[in-house]
């Protein structure tokens, strides 16, 4: 089970994390989850995901002000570089995410 102290150690200790809000309860969390993993896998090698699931965690997502699902929030050295919630392009998020990828890992 994920706390918030194991979220921001990972947030703190990599690189990249990109952490996946959801919920049993969500559909449109479960059809994009897959996708958007497997698009990260792609595209980036050294990515952390952290998946958190609302329901179970009811402390975390208030802490990074997460007020919808699905929110994916993407951390770049330490620092909240993007967040995007509920109908989201794959396509733009890898766009958005790319180039300060490559630039912080050069």
């Amino acid at each position: 089970m994920q706390t918030l102290d194991n979220i921001k150690n990972s947030i703190e200790t990599n690189q990249a994390v990109l952490v996946y809000f959801s919920a049993p309860s969500c559909n449109v969390c479960h059809a994009l989850k897959p996708k958007l993993l497997e698009a990260i896998d792609a595209n980036f090698e050294d990515f952390v995901v952290e998946s958190v699931d609302i329901s179970q965690n009811e402390d975390i997502a208030p802490h990074f002000g997460i007020f919808t699902i699905p929110t994916i929030l993407v951390f770049l050295d330490s620092k909240e570089f993007l967040r995007k919630s509920r109908n989201m392009s794959i396509d733009e998020v890898i766009r958005e995410i790319k180039r300060p990828y490559e630039i912080m890992r050069s």
